[in-house]
Parts: structure tokens; sequence; C-alpha cells
């Protein structure tokens, strides 16, 4: 049986945006979080993320200091997997790769307990396939945290071909715990919300290589005229080029031409313009 009372301490594979982010948010909901990078630059890097974004919490006072102290007081970091073998649950926020992810299942199968649910951050791969990589297939589960996760109100839970009932609903009691709230998906390319959003961002960039518009009013006509709160090339920037085009071709190689990225947001990866994570994207930070 899985049950939130039995949960003490998160383990969280990759300490970048979005595993930090996952961490600060388990932390600050009362868990004990262990933090593993494969270098200790990379876990530097998430703790000095989680500061700075409990900073901005501080200041908005909507935390206050002596929570976001706790809060970092109950998050280790560490380099090395063995490290996570004490983890109640582990989600997996590490980069967009199959291979990647497939080999930290296969090495986390091996070192927590098998009674543990894995759970991966994955944006678009398939949690069946990642699963593949264990003897747990039954315990595997998408955790599908939104970006930036200490913000962003939503998680998306997606159930592999061999995903229990009982894991389901243990990862939406998890994710609600956290504070967030979650709807569900079947393990289908870029699930719900990738699935409609990547063609969406896709459209913004070719229109405005095409001259239909210019950026600022493509983003202002989308945000005035369907109430979203960024356009899809501001968008684009805040979630990182980069991941914008792995998510278009994984769905472009899935589903066919619809999903093809547009040309002009591979020219920019390919000149490492990635957003605001680079000072530079379609727009300057």
């Amino acid at each position: 049986m899985h049950d939130l009372e039995d949960i003490d301490t998160i383990g969280v594979v990759g300490a970048g945006t979005m595993g930090s982010g996952i961490a600060q948010v388990a932390a600050t909901n009362g868990y004990d979080v262990v933090m593993r990078d494969v270098e200790t630059e990379y876990v530097e890097n998430g703790f000095d993320t989680i500061d700075d974004s409990l900073d901005r919490f501080v200041s908005k006072e909507k935390l206050s200091e002596s929570a976001a102290e706790a809060t970092l007081d109950r998050i280790t970091g560490t380099t090395a997997l063995d490290d996570l073998a004490d983890c109640d649950v582990v989600v997996e926020a590490a980069v967009e790769n199959m291979d990647v992810k497939q080999d930290i299942f296969a090495d986390l199968d091996a070192v927590v307990p098998d009674d543990v649910v894995l759970a991966t951050n994955t944006s678009t791969l398939s949690i069946t396939t990642i699963a593949s990589a264990t003897d747990r297939e039954d315990e595997v589960v998408g955790l599908h945290f939104m970006n930036p996760v200490p913000v962003m109100k939503g998680v998306e839970v997606v159930v592999g071909e061999k995903t229990t009932d009982e894991v389901v609903a243990f990862a939406h009691d998890l994710a609600e715990d956290l504070g967030k709230e979650t709807w569900e998906s079947d393990d289908k390319p870029g699930f719900v919300t990738n699935r409609i959003l990547m063609p969406w961002i896709n459209e913004g960039i070719r229109a405005y290589d095409e001259g239909v518009a210019s950026k600022e009013d493509i983003d202002t006509g989308m945000k005035l005229g369907t109430n979203v709160p960024m356009g899809p090339l501001e968008l684009a920037d805040h979630i990182g080029l980069d991941i914008c085009l792995d998510a278009s071709r994984t769905l472009h190689e899935e589903l066919g031409d619809r999903y093809k990225p547009a040309y002009l947001l591979k020219r920019k990866v390919d000149a490492g313009d990635l957003g605001k994570k680079t000072g530079e994207g379609f727009y300057t930070y």
C-alpha cells in the first residue's frame, strides 16, 4: 500500500530548473528532500536557484524568513545516487533524453526498496518505455510539473501501460499534498499539455518568421485574444528554446509533420540563443 502518511523523504534526481523547483516545493510542504545531480557544481546551482526563489517569496510576503530557512534546512544535496536509498518516493527530473532516463531508472531500481514509487517529470517521453528499464514497471508513473514549479499550480499525472491504479491515486495525492492541482493523461506522445502547447508555440514562431506580425504583436494578440498570461514567443523563451525544440522533435517523430519544429526555432537553438536562461531568445533579458 502507498500512503502519504508513510512518506517522510522525497528523492529528486536532477538539480536543474525543474528538479530544484520540485525539491523546493516538497521541502516547503514539510518533506525532507535528497536532491541529486551528477556534478557538485550542478547541485550548488540548484541550491542557488532555490535560495533566489525563496527570497522572492519572502520579499512578496508569501513566505516568512523562518519558513524559508526551514525549507533550505530540509534539503540535502548529493552527487551519489546511493544516497537516495532511504527515500520513500523518488521524482526524476533529469535531461529530456530517453537513454539518460532509462539509465537513471535502472540504477534507481537497484538502489531504492522495491515498494518505492519512481516518478518521472518527463514532458513528452513515454512513461512505459522509461519504466521498462526497471523491474517495477507497475510502480512507475509520470508526475509532470509545470514550470516554474514553485509558482505553477498544475501537475500532469501520466499513466504508463503497467502503472497500477493504486500508484496513480498515490501520485494524485502526493501532488495535491504539495499544494498542486492535477489532471490525468494516458501515456500518449506529449500527453495533454505539450501535445497541444508545442504546435501553438511553433505556429507563433512560424508566424513571426514569415512576417505575419512583430513578435510583440503576436504575443500581445494571443494574450488579449485568448486570455493567456504569455504569448507563444515569450513562453518559448521562458521554457527554453532547446527544450521546446526537443519536445517538438519527439512529437514530430511520433505524430508526424503537423508537429515539425519551426525552422527559426532550430536556428535560434543552433545559435545558442535559448531564451531567458541565456539572456537572449526571441527577446533580450
